[in-house]
């Protein structure tokens, strides 16, 4: 990452707002990035899809009135009407972000291919082949061993992350069992043969083209048919000007580069196109106008060949507004799955853009901005080839491509499976022989002693075949990365920042408070930072921690909740755990006057009922009432404060200042009791507020939604898995409606609730469901919208709320999330310079791919030694704020 990198997650009126994330950190500093303050509060908790438009019945018809065709398409047209309660903090420009990029999802490319790693081949319960492949890697130069691990089967592949632990070994059985398989017909047996990487380097290709060909369609005002628009010879100055914009016009004959299926030798397909490289995407446009037009063939079967069998097609539409509008219904294609229909107004030299995509297409980003005129035509340009490419990456999501990917991949593992037979059962150990006997419960790490000169033989050959091979893909341009094919810096949507620099203790949990961050330490008490100035003298010195409460109080949670002048923490632990709630004001009084708090001070702030709580969770939307549960092994304990009338939050309406303690003002309202102590908890708004709110509780294998009213439990969801690590349960509401997003292992789901229905709630399983896998397991889980950021030991990992698509990860090593709110804080032990150094570029792929030396990082397939490098220690804090950028 680098000090420069910008996100733009929002345009309010006409200026755009760049998001910051700041950090907090022992003897260093960092920075790195995330969303606004005010405009991240307002969308938490908030989750629409009515951004990515609506399904619509559209219906065509001749001139005549007839119809000819209809389908069911999912239309974007950014009008207002989807934005019609607009508040601060609601985009109107979107973001726009490349999403599943090749640099962060071709694992194999970039990771393996030409380095030391080891590949198994065995077979499941269901007798289906599989594959497994691991590596020891350094994540982008950042001093952080991992493991990865990619498992190949016939319905995909599933990519994880592992910690690296000096002290812990790690197996084969173990990696797999991460991945839910654990049961084998044939355990996985190692496969030495080199040649086996040019095979899984082909399984990885079945992901999707690195690079696209597009239909770009010319069409002339009032034109209805594809007949039509098809045999328009030549375009308008407009058409060429946009054409254009797109890219360059090239000559095909003797063309070298990617040709989109087009004659390069013959000019059979034309003399010449428009081709552009965007990211490192080599893109082909199959111009109508420049495809070989036939007088004496009304239907044009040539240019239809090859835009009609694109799956993403441009429609160029001359008119205005007024005139009749392009319907995907007009193309008889039954391969196109979206159309772009962009229109140019002259009079303000702005493009209009509009999306129809067939109804099985996933969501895909970016969201048309409101309205969706753009008059900046770079900005224009962007966007649209970002939208196109990410609408063909979603299209073959779409069960009739997704169908046949698995058909193909079943028969490549299959085949090669077959050619790996003969040598699966050999038992003599030789490098020349496909497999080793080696089973699944051997250390990863270890190679064979026995045979060390021959073992270190055979990597260097393995190393030498990888690299070789991955210099061909690179040379034919097929490299699954921007960064190897334009050499290019790539900014990343999160820029970094220092918060704080030189704390010197380890942080427990932390919230905003104002421009402040509060924050509970191990040993030190509850302290209060504000953030270094930039523009003071001193800026290197950060000001010095304002104690709040001294290190008797240990507090283990908590949150500041501004609006309600209350602090709640739970402090302590075991039977001498309990709630407190203090008033800020009162915490600010103290002070001003300089007196720290103790835990004897604060014995009148004790909810005495909660004594022995291990987790509690209050409401997130938390208006007239604020909800609290506490759990206390497996009960749980309902609290609500009183409401209070407006006048008496108001402190200048007050004529007599209401107690220090407002342990008072609790009431409590019921238990409730469940058959084990939660390990995760969320509380849920009921649409009424009266009966209907529930508590979601995870334990054991499973999260169940309660209903605070009559204590009634219902299963949500079962966890599939031997073990489980809950991570958390996080409401949310789509356009007012309630849903969760279950998260535990690697796996995060969303379940709508839907509707309430007075005691009883209706939990429906339906196309609004859906889930998506982390690559490494997050820790802490943070969703907002359009986001949902995942904190793991060592990577924040960024994905799209509405598909799960990767935007980014960010490498921070030995990261913790300490609060999520409103801004967000953690804790790294990276240097700023070490983070500057971690960008998206695959330093790996532009250099020669060599084994990491042992100043590097640890050496594999050898465990760790005397020479590994130990990874400092320090804690540090990250906030996310916003700040108007200048000069845009």
């Amino acid at each position: 990452m680098n000090s420069d990198i910008n996100i733009y997650l929002g345009r309010e009126k006409s200026n755009i707002m760049r998001k910051r994330a700041l950090m907090l950190r022992k003897g260093c500093s960092f920075e790195i990035t995330s969303s606004a303050s005010e405009d991240l509060g307002c969308r938490r908790g908030e989750f629409s899809r009515k951004h990515y438009g609506s399904v619509e019945l559209l219906i065509s018809s001749d001139a005549d009135g007839a119809i000819q065709r209809a389908g069911r398409f999912r239309v974007e047209n950014g009008s207002s009407d989807e934005i019609t309660d607009y508040t601060p903090g609601t985009w109107r420009r979107t973001d726009v972000h490349l999403e599943n990029p090749e640099y962060h999802t071709r694992w194999f490319f970039k990771y393996f291919l030409g380095k030391v790693h080891q590949n198994y081949v065995g077979t499941d319960a269901e007798k289906n082949p599989f594959y497994l492949s691991v590596v020891l890697s350094d994540q982008n130069n950042q001093r952080v061993p991992q493991y990865r691990a990619i498992l190949w089967r016939k319905t995909g592949t599933l990519k994880i992350s592992l910690p690296y632990s000096p002290t812990k070994t790690l197996s084969v059985k173990s990696i797999l069992s991460a991945m839910n398989l654990d049961r084998f017909e044939k355990a996985p047996r190692e496969i030495l043969n080199p040649e086996i990487q040019k095979d899984l380097l082909v399984l990885e290709e079945q992901e999707g083209s690195v690079n696209f060909k597009f239909g770009v369609l010319y069409a002339k005002d009032g034109q209805l048919t594809d007949d039509e628009m098809f045999s328009n010879e030549t375009g308008s100055e407009n058409f060429n000007k946009f054409l254009n914009l797109l890219g360059d016009t090239i000559s095909l004959q003797g063309w070298a580069g990617y040709r989109g299926g087009l004659d390069t030798k013959n000019d059979t397909t034309g003399i010449h196109s428009i081709y552009t490289v965007y990211q490192g995407h080599e893109l082909m446009f199959h111009v109508s106008t420049m495809l070989p037009y036939s007088k004496e063939n009304k239907q044009q079967v040539e240019r239809k060949r090859h835009i009609g069998n694109d799956i993403v097609t441009i429609v160029f539409q001359e008119g205005d507004d007024a005139s009749t509008s392009f319907k995907p219904s007009m193309i008889r294609s039954h391969f196109t799955h979206i159309f772009a229909l962009v229109r140019y107004n002259s009079q303000n030299d702005s493009y209009r853009l509009k999306i129809f995509s067939e109804e099985s297409v996933p969501l895909f980003g970016p969201p048309l901005p409101s309205p969706p005129v753009f008059t900046d035509h770079q900005e224009f340009r962007d966007f649209l080839l970002v939208k196109l490419i990410n609408g063909e990456k979603a299209t073959l999501e779409t069960p009739t491509f997704a169908q046949k990917r698995q058909r193909t991949l079943d028969m490549l593992i299959r085949s090669l499976y077959q050619d790996l037979m003969p040598d699966l059962y050999k038992v003599p150990f030789s490098p020349q022989n496909m497999l080793n006997r080696r089973s699944f419960s051997d250390v990863l790490p270890e190679s064979p002693k026995s045979a060390r000169k021959k073992e270190e033989a055979r990597q260097a050959e393995f190393v030498r075949i990888g690299q070789a091979l991955k210099l061909k893909t690179i040379v034919r341009g097929d490299a699954p990365t921007s960064l190897v094919t334009t050499g290019l810096y790539r900014k990343e949507p999160w820029e970094p920042q220092s918060f704080y620099s030189s704390f010197p203790h380890e942080v427990v949990c932390s919230d905003s408070w104002g421009q402040s961050v509060l924050i509970a330490t191990d040993t030190a008490g509850v302290m209060l930072l504000d953030s270094q100035d930039p523009t003071a003298l001193n800026s290197d010195t950060p000001p010095p921690p304002v104690q709040v409460f001294d290190k008797t109080m240990v507090v283990k949670q908590m949150h500041v909740i501004e609006p309600q002048d209350l602090l709640i923490t739970r402090a302590d632990k075991g039977k001498d755990a309990r709630l407190y709630v203090f008033r800020l004001s009162s915490l600010s009084r103290a002070l001003d006057g300089q007196l720290v708090r103790t835990k004897y001070d604060s014995r009148e702030n004790k909810l005495e009922k909660t004594k022995g709580c291990h987790l509690y969770s209050i409401n997130t939307h938390h208006g007239a009432e604020l909800r609290i549960v506490a759990a206390i092994r497996n009960k749980l304990l309902l609290i609500t404060r009183k409401p209070l009338p407006a006048e008496c939050l108001s402190a200048v309406a007050m004529v007599t200042a209401p107690p220090e303690s407002p342990v008072e003002e609790f009431q409590y309202i019921r238990e409730i009791c469940l058959c084990d102590p939660p390990v995760v908890m969320a509380l849920v708004d009921g649409p009424t507020g009266e009966n209907d709110n529930m508590i979601c509780v995870a334990y054991k294998h499973q999260f169940d939604l309660i209903n605070e009213s009559t204590g009634e439990a219902y299963r949500l969801h079962h966890v599939d898995a031997n073990r489980v690590n809950f991570v958390a349960a996080i409401d949310v509401y789509e356009d007012g409606e309630a849903g969760l997003l279950l998260c535990y292992n690697y796996i995060c789901y969303y379940k709508k609730v839907c509707p309430f229905n007075g005691v009883t709630t209706m939990i429906q399983s339906g196309s609004s469901d859906f889930h998506f896998s982390w690559n490494q397991m997050p820790n802490s889980i943070v969703c907002a919208f359009p986001y949902i950021l995942a904190f793991t030991t060592d990577s924040i990992e960024i994905r799209l709320v509405v598909n799960g698509n990767l935007v980014y990860t960010a490498v921070v090593p030995e990261l913790q999330l300490i609060a999520s709110r409103s801004d967000i804080y953690y804790v790294s032990s990276a240097s700023l310079n070490a983070a500057s150094n971690c960008s998206s570029r695959d330093t790996s792929s532009q250099s020669s791919p060599q084994t990491p030396t042992a100043y590097e990082m640890p050496v594999f397939p050898s465990p760790l030694g005397d020479d590994s490098i130990r990874i400092p220690y320090g804690s540090k804090l990250s906030q996310y704020m916003s700040k108007e950028a200048e000069g845009i």
